[in-house]
């Protein structure tokens, strides 16, 4: 490698982990931004009887 490169791959390095931290978004925004997403495509697309359906097929097999 040329010295001109290694002094690029210098600057690449990855961040900090402090600073990786930051960039992060708590599990519960993540959910906030896709539910509502969701809800409407289940309305949109009729989704919610086969919603329904699965979720009772579900429930019946952890009650066995």
């Amino acid at each position: 490698m040329a010295p001109q490169q290694l002094v690029r791959a210098a600057r690449r390095r990855r961040p900090s982990t402090a600073h990786a931290a930051a960039d992060t978004r708590h599990p519960a925004v993540a959910i906030a931004i896709a539910l509502p997403i969701a809800v409407l495509l289940l309305s949109l697309f009729g989704g919610w009887e086969q919603l329904a359906t699965q979720t009772r097929a579900v429930a019946d097999l952890i009650a066995r």
